[in-house]
């Protein structure tokens, strides 16, 4: 376990917009009334999960490049990755 309290590596405080693959991309709507979009981020373009993203749409199934803008967040989700088995 390191000093963060996980045991997936080491993590970096971080700060604006990053994502891992799995987490959402939530998107404002343009006008009043407008819920936006979201979708699941699928793929990354930069190893520190900074923008763009390939993002897999819920609304439609497509999946497009997206470089988000001002009125887009990320929802981020807990680690799914296995822990490796202690060594005896």
């Amino acid at each position: 376990m390191n000093r963060t309290g996980t045991t997936h590596g080491p993590e970096r405080p971080r700060t604006g917009l990053w994502a891992r693959v799995g987490d959402r991309l939530i998107i404002g709507g343009a006008a009043v009334g407008d819920g936006g979009r979201d979708g699941e981020i699928v793929a990354l373009h930069h190893e520190d999960g900074t923008p763009p993203f390939d993002v897999r749409w819920s609304d439609t199934g497509r999946v497009t490049l997206v470089f988000p803008g001002p009125d887009a967040r990320v929802r981020h989700f807990p680690r799914s990755g296995r822990t490796a088995a202690p060594r005896r």
